[in-house]
Formats: C-alpha cells, structure tokens, sequence
C-alpha cells in the first residue's frame, strides 16, 4: 500500500472524552475511584490476585488501601494519561484498567500503557476486547500512530503487543530505571493504514460464531490476521 506523506488537508487528532467504550465482553469507563476503586483494589490485592502485576510498572505493588486510593484518584483525575476501567458486562465487576497516554494530538501520537488486567481476565477474550476497544478509540479520534512500550525483559507484553499486530521497531537501550534496574524499551507501534485489516481480523476473531458453547475459540487471531 501506497502511503501519502502530503498532510496539508490533515487535522491534528482529538483528545479521549468520557464516553463509554462498548464491547461484547467489556466496557471501558471513564476510571472514577469511588465507583471503581474496591473492585479494582481486589484485582491488585484480593484472593487469586497476580503477583507479578507491578513487576515491570513504574507505580505499585500498594500494600496500603490509602496509598492506592491515592495514585488511583490521581490517575482518574488526569488526561495524559487518560484512565479506564474494564467492565464486566454481565456482571458490571471491574476487572482491570488501562490507559491512553503519551497523548501528541498535533503529531497524531498515542501510546496504549499503565495496563493492569485482573489474573481472572489474563488470556481471555476480555483482554483481546479491552485492547481492541482501546485501539479503535485511538484511531477513531483521528490518531495516526498507537504505540506500545515495555522492557525486554517483560515476556508477558511483548507476547501480548505481538498477538494483538503490533510491529516491532526497535529497542531504546537504558531508557529507563524502574525498580533499582536498568530497563531497554522495547518500542511497538501500528499505523493508521494498517489498523482497518487488523480490525477485520480482531472482530472476527471476537464475533459470536467463532467461540463454541464452552467459549472456546474455533480458529486464532493468528489465523485470521493471515487473511490480510
């Protein structure tokens, strides 16, 4: 595919609103302490939380609800990045949180960070979905590029960027120090030209008729993003 570089008609992107992100599985709200907060403290620190959650961020593990309470009021309050929760829809239990962020409407930037997904919602097509809405959300508020960033050592999102269609791009050696270690980044992005046909397969690969009556799926993301 031919990509124009003539922007004169372009017009910087648009900045994320309250608006709720309706999928099958999950919803995406607008982050708000006080109707998210006690379900999103059971995902970092309930029965069956994740002990590895915190591992490569550079907030947490909170042993203290206080302290928690505090970063998560913070986080809700501001717009780089901006905050949502993930929803259950059948049972409206909050399950994780996620952000858009590294916000450069001029440029058409954004980066999908700060992910925190309940062990209930881990390698589930809730994940998929939550990635998916947040995707569509970006490219729909006129982004041109939506990153993806985490440390080399970080299996975990390097495998999740991958599967989702992320391209790799490179590597940013002693970006950071996180946790008395030194991180290289490993940078991950798509295009705005390339999101339609990764959009088919993700909506494919979530519709209805792909899952049987256990919820399992009938053919992979993998297969269906080879489809083009």
């Amino acid at each position: 595919m031919e990509i124009s570089k003539d922007l004169r008609h372009w017009q910087p992107a648009r900045f994320p609103d309250s608006r709720t992100l309706e999928g099958r599985f999950v919803r995406l709200e607008k982050l708000d302490c006080s109707r998210h907060g006690d379900d999103l403290w059971r995902v970092v620190q309930g029965p069956g939380s994740d002990p590895k959650l915190f591992d490569y961020m550079l907030c947490g593990p909170f042993l203290d609800r206080t302290e928690f309470d505090s970063w998560l009021t913070e986080r809700a309050a501001g717009t780089d990045p901006w905050a949502y929760a993930v929803v259950d829809q059948k049972t409206g239990v909050v399950h994780g949180s996620l952000t858009l962020r590294s916000l450069v409407p001029d440029h058409g930037r954004a980066e999908i960070g700060s992910v925190i997904f309940g062990a209930g919602m881990q390698r589930t097509p809730k994940s998929t979905e939550t990635l998916y809405l947040l995707a569509k959300e970006a490219f729909a508020l006129g982004n041109r590029r939506l990153e993806w960033l985490c440390g080399t050592e970080n299996a975990r999102s390097r495998r999740a960027a991958q599967r989702f269609g992320f391209r790799l791009e490179g590597i940013h050696r002693q970006r950071l120090i996180l946790k008395d270690k030194s991180i290289d980044d490993m940078f991950y992005a798509m295009m705005d030209h390339e999101w339609p046909a990764l959009q088919r397969a993700l909506e494919a690969w979530l519709a209805v008729e792909n899952f049987d009556e256990t919820g399992r799926q009938k053919r992979t993301l993998e297969e269906f993003q080879s489809l083009g």
